[in-house]
């Protein structure tokens, strides 16, 4: 069961732009680590983006440039910025709380993102 609520998602044409929302819920810290992960058909979540209990994010290669993650801690959410995607982008995408630390190991539920070309 998905213990984090995600938005967000859909899709777009290549070189179009999304943006994945992740609500942090009370029972867990807003500034803990956190990251997403992308999930293709078969195969086991892959990095995306993190970012560490002290702000510093991390990337993949494959998004450097072109996604940002970031977090706003009064509303509690944590984001997933997509710019100029790629067909290559298309997966479910999932929030995840505890990077780097073993406070925390929740998910959020999944959303798909489709880059058409």
């Amino acid at each position: 069961q998905a213990q984090l609520q995600q938005s967000g998602g859909g899709s777009v044409q290549a070189g179009g732009s999304l943006r994945l929302s992740c609500e942090i819920p009370r029972n867990i810290s807003p500034q803990t680590g956190m990251a997403w992960f992308r999930r293709d058909p078969g195969e086991q979540p892959k990095l995306v983006a993190a970012i560490s209990a002290s702000d510093r994010p991390i990337y993949s290669d494959s998004v450097k440039g072109r996604f940002t993650i970031s977090r706003d801690i009064g509303s509690r959410t944590l984001y997933l910025q997509m710019n100029n995607l790629k067909p290559e982008d298309t997966a479910t995408y999932l929030c995840y709380a505890g990077w780097g630390n073993n406070d925390y190991d929740a998910w959020g539920q999944g959303t798909q993102v489709t880059v058409s070309s």
